[in-house]
């Protein structure tokens, strides 16, 4: 059985950390370079850095923070935001990053997908998708963080990413993003269902057991959280310690 992946999600502004970081020691908290050496050292297996303002002035600054963080982290580093074109890929790799993941513009152009597939091989290309129920015993996928329903269905929608080369689907449920009552493990298990590819579970994350229970309880290969980690309530190795306890196996640290 292949290692679960716990993976800290940085949301950056003009090159700062937003929905703040506390933690002691680190001179300036807002510092995304510094953020994610920390992750990096307590055994993060991947990092996700959000361009959320993904102006196009804000780009060049975001590139400078891939740049350097690059330098500094030893695991795979997803950068997403912004990213409408296959040269803004080739721009973000270049930067340093291993992984470009794209969430509203593959709605609005799916070709950019299987472009940036060909081009640069599927483990480069994440699909992020926000999505809720649509109070007909499905699910709609949304746009512009979560603003916008496209009324295009989840399931239709995840077959498509996967049929145009992407090679992985960062699932966030707007249902429970943000109300720490945990993932939500019947959308996990909606999608996984209908892929083979990896999927990482987003938004919901509030304690240690709901990190064991959405692999116990969903084929997820991934959890993804930020504020937990960022406000210091848990560290990625207080994370693999308890999966380790429960069976599952995690990368060593």
């Amino acid at each position: 059985m292949l290692a679960k992946r716990i993976i800290p999600c940085l949301d950056v502004r003009n090159g700062k950390v937003v929905k703040g970081v506390n933690f002691e020691g680190i001179k300036d908290v807002g510092d995304p370079v510094e953020c994610a050496a920390e992750y990096n050292r307590q055994g993060a297996d991947e990092i996700v850095f959000y361009d959320i303002t993904a102006s196009h002035e804000g780009r060049g600054v975001m590139l400078d923070v891939v740049r350097e963080t690059a330098k500094r982290v030893f695991v795979p580093l997803c950068v997403g935001g912004g990213i409408a074109t296959t040269d803004d890929f080739r721009e973000t790799l270049r930067a340093g990053a291993d992984k470009v993941s794209v969430n509203s513009q593959a709605v609005k152009n799916p070709k950019l997908i299987s472009d940036a597939a060909e081009i640069f091989g599927s483990q480069c290309v994440v699909v992020g998708i926000d999505a809720k129920r649509n109070g007909k015993g499905g699910y709609s996928v949304f746009i512009n963080g979560g603003r916008v329903d496209m009324n295009l269905d989840l399931g239709d929608w995840v077959k498509e990413i996967e049929e145009r080369g992407a090679g992985e689907i960062c699932l966030n449920s707007i249902d429970t993003d943000g109300t720490k009552a945990g993932f939500d493990i019947d959308m996990l298990n909606f999608v996984c269902s209908r892929v083979k590819i990896p999927v990482i579970a987003s938004g919901g994350c509030g304690k240690l057991t709901d990190f064991s229970e959405v692999f116990e309880k969903t084929p997820s290969s991934a959890a993804l959280a930020a504020s937990l980690f960022h406000f210091r309530e848990l560290t990625v190795g207080e994370v693999k310690q308890h999966l380790k306890e429960k069976k599952i196996p995690v990368r060593s640290i």
